[in-house]
């Protein structure tokens, strides 16, 4: 069974401070540093201080912004994979 522990919180030097289950919890986390980012399935979701708002300042509107992200990343796949299955790549 795949871990559930998909939110991965990085320093903005590239290590690695945590693995979480919640995005809520990604955004209270990398919200306490001034440049960190977060990754779920390999991409990054969230840059703090790159974003329109601070992680720290609304934990819930960062963890949407992290799931609208991974949904777009999630689509993007599913579109690649279908446009290779199509064209008879398998």
């Amino acid at each position: 069974m795949a871990s559930p522990l998909v939110w991965k919180v990085y320093s903005a030097s590239g290590e690695h401070i945590a693995s979480l289950r919640d995005a809520e919890d990604a955004a209270a986390l990398v919200g306490l540093h001034d440049d960190g980012k977060v990754l779920v399935d390999g991409r990054i979701v969230w840059r703090e201080g790159k974003e329109e708002d601070r992680a720290g300042n609304s934990y819930d509107f960062a963890a949407g912004v992290m799931y609208q992200r991974r949904a777009e990343h999630h689509r993007a796949a599913q579109a690649r994979w279908l446009n290779l299955q199509r064209a008879g790549v398998r």
